[in-house]
Formats: structure tokens, sequence, C-alpha cells
């Protein structure tokens, strides 16, 4: 398969799932792993700067403490998650040593994405460590997240990480061969997509299996991906961990997999994380001629154009942009609270500013330098 990206690839994100890198028991595939690291060492050397998102904590935990099954409660998990985190950056550390490779541990939970600041922060280190040579390795905080602080499984959080660092490129490595019109573990008919550049409903239902004893993921985590990478304007693939030269061979632009091409060019950072990593916490219901405006016309949102207020929040907080039909059409930051802007729904600016008197400030609701909307 020959595959043409339409720009430099230099930034590469690369995720490996828990059963690309241990055995069923749960112990560590040591070759397997070597060959991973093998591979992103020999991207480095070309020039390419790669992070590598990893699982495997808890199933080498699991491992560890010959373990039959994964625990079944929150505090096992996390005990068993933190036993597992340094077995496994411990060899991840000896393996790109041999190399003369520097690695750094970096755990995030929801927060370090959807609150700005840290968003922030999380960039900047992820930022100076490829600046210094430096592989970062990344995995979720499985020691301490709660579910509400959880992002849920790697291949979102390597999507949303391929957003937060303007990648261009991230590779899932599975145990199959890509994406298939159905499961090719169960069907003879089976067939490979080589590439996707359109989340339809039928590939979301065929994305239906679940994942694998050791690891939470499985195919509909990685088209939950796909929609994230694809939005932020990155290339995605997903290919067979197993096979040795896969790295080499996705940049050389001839290999196996399933690519995932971007409809939209790189957005702005900021926009970026409105969309995708923020939290809203309430919504605005517009009608149909603003949402016009927004999506197609790039305009602000104005007090005209809002039909419904939906939740109590204050100014300068993210909110949800949703039409008529109860679809989020995009997200922004808006500059006034949720009772003034009950206040004023549909009417016209200088009814508004009657209206608001002194509270007047701002002509617009959410301007569009502080709004991101989803095309398409």
């Amino acid at each position: 398969m020959i595959v043409e990206f339409q720009r430099d690839i230099k930034r590469i994100i690369v995720k490996v799932g828990t059963s690309t890198l241990t055995y069923k028991t749960g112990e560590i595939n040591i070759d397997r792993m070597e060959q991973l690291v093998r591979g992103i060492d020999d991207l480095s050397n070309r020039g390419y700067e790669v992070l590598l998102v990893s699982s495997g904590a808890v199933g080498a935990g699991v491992g560890r403490l010959h373990l039959k099954k994964r625990p079944d409660t929150l505090p096992k998990k996390q005990a068993v998650a933190a036993i597992g985190q340094v077995v496994l950056m411990h060899m991840y550390e000896k393996l790109f040593a041999e190399y003369g490779k520097t690695v750094a541990q970096i755990l995030l939970t929801k927060e370090d994405f959807s609150i700005r600041k840290r968003n922030l922060n999380a960039k900047n280190t992820l930022s100076t460590l490829l600046q210094m040579g430096v592989i970062p390795i990344i995995n979720e905080n499985d020691t301490v997240a709660v579910d509400e602080m959880k992002v849920g499984d790697n291949d979102h959080i390597a999507a949303l990480v391929s957003s937060l660092i303007d990648g261009d490129l991230l590779v899932l490595l599975s145990d199959i061969d890509g994406f298939y019109t159905e499961n090719p573990t169960t069907s003879c008919n089976a067939k490979l997509y080589e590439t996707i550049d359109k989340i339809t409903p039928q590939i979301v239902e065929a994305a239906g299996a679940k994942g694998s004893l050791l690891g939470t993921g499985g195919m509909a985590t990685k088209i939950q991906a796909a929609k994230i990478a694809m939005a932020a304007g990155v290339y995605m693939v997903i290919g067979n961990g197993e096979k040795k030269g896969l790295l080499s061979d996705i940049v050389n632009r001839r290999f196996e997999g399933t690519l995932f091409i971007p409809q939209n060019k790189k957005i702005h950072t900021k926009k970026k994380w409105l969309l995708l990593s923020s939290r809203p916490k309430g919504s605005l219901v517009v009608d149909n001629g603003a949402a016009d405006a927004l999506v197609n016309k790039g305009k602000s949102l104005l007090a005209t154009g809002i039909a419904e207020v939906v939740g109590d929040f204050d100014d300068d907080m993210v909110v949800s942009i949703l039409n008529t039909n109860g679809n989020e059409i995009g997200r922004g930051i808006v500059l006034y609270d949720s009772n003034a802007i009950r206040k004023v729904k549909g009417l016209r600016t200088k009814e508004m500013a009657r209206l608001l008197g002194e509270e007047y400030i701002y002509e617009t609701i959410i301007h569009r330098d502080n709004m991101s909307v989803r095309k398409g």
C-alpha cells in the first residue's frame, strides 16, 4: 500500500497498547518492547520528534504480582498500576539507554487537558523535552485518577496529546493490521480499509467490538481517537504492532494498515483546546441563522441569535454551542454570565445595551477569536 501524506511529517505520536506490550499472562513481551524502542530510536535518528503513549502499567503490575486477571476494584487497580508503572518505565529507560536516548515519564489526567492553564503547562513541558532531544513516555495517571478525573483510555489520551503538541501523525499500534469492515477474528468477509477521510455511521458501527482481556480499549476507542485527531488536522494510522519495521514503513509511506486523513488544516492551539479538550460549563442554543453564520461565515455570536440558555455559568467560561436539533456545532468563551445572557437572548445590540445598562460592555456574547466550530 502506498500512502501520500499531504504535508511533511515531523512530529509523531506513537501509542502502544497493553495487548501489544504484554503476553496474555500479563508479563512484558520483551522482544516486542525492544522492537518498539528500536523503531522509535530509528525515527529519532532520522530527525523526527517522537512521543510515546504507552499503556501496560496495570498489565505489567498483574504480571509482576502473578495475578490471574486484572483487579476489579479501584484501590486494587491503582495499587497494581503503581507497581506496574515502575516496571514499565524501568524497562523503557534501560532499552532506550542502550541507544543513547534519554526518556521522561509524563502522567496525565483529564484535568491536564480540560483546564486551560494546566493544558498550557503540559504543552510547554512536552515541547521543552522535545527540544532537549528527550523522548517523552506518556500514560494516564492511573494511580490517583478516579472516574471523573480519567480520560478513560490511552487511544483517547494519544489523540489529545497529538492535538495538544501540534502533532503531524498519530500511530496507534494494535494487535490487528488496521480497521476492517467487520471483525477479522470472527468474519472471513472482513476487508481492510486502506484510507478513511470521514467517520461515517457505518464506520462507527463496524468499530463495535470490545477490547482484550488485559487492555481497556478496542476499535471503538480508536475511532473516537480518529475523530479527535482528524478534527485537529492530524493524520492517524492504525497498524499491527507485531510487525517489524512498521514505523519505518509508515514514514516511508509504504505500509499495511489504515490511514485516517484529516479534512481540516491545523487550527490555532486555543481553538483546538476549546473544541477538543475543554469542559463546557453550560450551553447556548442558537437559531438556524446564527448557526449558519458561525459555521459557514466565521461570525461572532450575537445575542439576537441565541434561542435558549442552558445551565448557570460565569463570564469567561467555556460553553457548548448547540443548534436547534441539540447537536454541538462549537464551543466558546462567553463574555457575559448566564443571567445576563438570559436577559438579552434574542435581542438586537441596541436593545441589549439598553437592557443591561452599566453591565453592557461587549456587543458580542462570544467573539469569533474565542470560539471554535465544527466543520461538517
